[in-house]
């Protein structure tokens, strides 16, 4: 069925310009179709004739531009190129002009499947999630695919940020901050698939939202607060890498020179822990005279540069299929991370009682967990795209609650269980639990050992994600050149590295991180995005504002209360 066959007689509106239609539909220049531009005919209008002629005309030397929002490709040189001709471009961004001359209810313009090429059809996913053969996915590989992309680094931190709330704080922030989350989450899907639904045959994204109901500034804030949760998780893999590589090797030379020295502050023989709390020292040896190799193995001055020289020539590849292979490592860990936890707290026995531990129900310092959990329940940016290829898109509210309660249940069982039964004062509890075990330490040195090869295999897909944002915002490009790449990956390891040298200190940089970019993309956007459909649909009403001026207030209180603290 042709457009002009799908026009009842009457619509002016589109009438009037089907003679200026049909040349373009036709794909060829029929200068005779053209109506005769009469004496009284304005610049303006010469200039659209002028224009429709240019378009079809290839002896002309203007060339017609055309903003195509139809799916890209990317080549191998780097470059990003739309799939579709200009003369498809054309006529499907007319035809999607004309659809727009109606209210969103009302769609006898809206452009009729049929008429669209076969490759805005195309699926895409998240990597490592499984489909069927219609490219779709059922609930069960939908809730995991959550779950696995919501677990991070924040699990290592849990004990201590429960540690920094009080018991019974931490336990009911970890379901406020889910609940918050989750609710704030499902907005974001919601204002997705109303655009999608409204723009048929284009793949959209939260930013997109954010550009049409907040404008140009909306889409940056998106697109600068999404970059910080990614900056933020980039420096504490740093650190982190910088420690499980230093403990690893530090244990390597000691059992093979039988020289290991002894950690300081170790507590207990049968599954000893470190407590650095009595004197503040956070070295890792006692006050022996240093040795040549603890000269050139520092954990502060030469790992992190040390580590440069492993990531750096694997961060500046063109493309990261090769490591997304390693994407099961993020399940495996959280589970060795579950049966490491299990296995020490069978090994010490519950230990809680508020004089021996220095338990604590509540402290003042509790903003410190809800910036952590506020990264820690980020999914925000990347929902749309795992939740867009469900088999059924009815059960989207459902699966991601289910997702979130996994979440929320995960983290509770690590840092409950390790905070109720560590064998010493809880203020001894360090930001990264594996900071509490002596190098000497076989488990934790084989779950240093694996979450050191899991991160070093998925940093260089953090860094090509930045990569992507950055030079296609800039340069339209992913890889403009590797000149490019090399300077833009040297000044983020540089950031980095710097963190980790000067301030490794995970929990602080993750609540920071957290709480920045939770501020917008978590309690700010959402609800601003949300309130402003329901405007346009005059169905917004006064206890709604006032619950999401409240939401919005929470976010703000919770990024300024991490300077508080420091």
């Amino acid at each position: 069925m042709s457009l002009d066959s799908r026009l009842k007689p009457g619509k002016g509106i589109i009438n009037s310009d089907e003679e200026d239609i049909q040349p373009l539909v036709n794909g060829q220049l029929n200068e005779d179709v053209l109506p005769q531009a009469p004496a009284s005919y304005s610049k303006y209008e010469e200039r659209r004739r002028s224009s429709v002629l240019d378009t079809m005309d290839p002896n002309r030397k203007r060339k017609p531009f055309h903003h195509s929002n139809m799916p890209s490709s990317i080549t191998d040189s780097g470059k990003v190129e739309n799939i579709a001709d200009s003369e498809t471009v054309a006529n499907y961004s007319r035809l999607k002009y004309y659809s727009r001359l109606m209210p969103p209810a009302d769609d006898r313009l809206r452009v009729p499947d049929h008429v669209l090429p076969f490759y805005m059809f195309s699926l895409t996913s998240p990597f490592g999630i499984k489909k069927d053969e219609q490219g779709k996915q059922g609930s069960i590989v939908t809730i995991f695919s959550i779950w696995n992309t919501m677990m991070g680094t924040s699990l290592l931190s849990m004990p201590w940020a429960i540690q920094q709330s009080g018991f019974a704080c931490g336990v009911v922030l970890l379901i406020v901050m889910a609940g918050l989350a989750l609710y704030t989450c499902y907005r974001v899907i919601e204002a997705v698939r109303s655009l999608e639904q409204s723009n048929p045959g284009q793949i959209m994204e939260f930013s997109d939202a954010c550009r049409q109901y907040l404008g140009r500034w909306g889409l940056y804030g998106s697109v600068v607060f999404s970059l910080s949760a990614l900056i933020g998780a980039m420096i504490v893999y740093w650190v982190l890498m910088t420690n499980f590589l230093y403990s690893s090797v530090y244990f390597i030379y000691g059992d093979a020179t039988k020289s290991l020295p002894k950690d300081a502050d170790i507590i207990g023989s049968h599954c000893p822990i470190i407590c650095h709390k009595d004197n503040g020292n956070t070295s890792n040896s006692t006050d022996e005279p240093a040795t040549m190799f603890d000269k050139v193995w520092s954990e502060t001055n030469t790992v992190p540069l040390y580590l440069l020289i492993i990531i750096f020539p694997l961060i500046n590849f063109k493309s990261p299929t090769f490591f997304t292979k390693f994407n099961a490592l993020g399940t495996m860990s959280v589970l060795f991370l579950f049966v490491f936890v299990i296995v020490k707290a069978a090994c010490w026995g519950i230990h809680f009682n508020t004089v021996d531990y220095d338990v604590k129900y509540f402290s003042w310092h509790f903003p410190s967990f809800s910036g952590i959990l506020a990264l820690g329940y980020f999914i925000h940016n990347a929902v749309t795209s795992i939740m867009r290829n469900q088999v059924n898109p009815k059960n989207n509210k459902r699966d991601l609650t289910i997702a979130y309660i996994l979440v929320a249940v995960t983290y509770t069982f690590v840092g409950v269980v390790f905070y109720i039964t560590f064998p010493s004062s809880k203020n001894c509890i360090e930001d990264n639990l594996l900071k509490n075990f002596p190098h000497d330490d076989v488990l934790s040195f084989a779950a240093r050992l694996f979450l050191l090869f899991q991160m070093v295999s998925l940093f260089p897909l953090l860094m090509y994600i930045m990569r992507v944002q950055v030079m296609h915002q800039f340069f339209g490009e992913i890889y403009p050149s590797f000149k490019h790449v090399v300077v833009l990956n040297a000044i983020l390891v540089s950031i980095a590295i710097a963190f980790a040298v000067f301030f490794p200190s995970i929990g602080t940089i993750i609540r920071f991180s957290g709480s920045f970019c939770g501020l917008a993309y978590v309690f700010t956007l959402p609800s601003l995005v949300y309130l402003l459909r329901l405007k346009e649909k005059n169905a917004l009403k006064s206890y709604i504002i006032g619950v999401h001026a409240v939401v919005m207030a929470i976010g703000l209180a919770n990024f300024i209360a991490q300077f508080l603290l420091l």
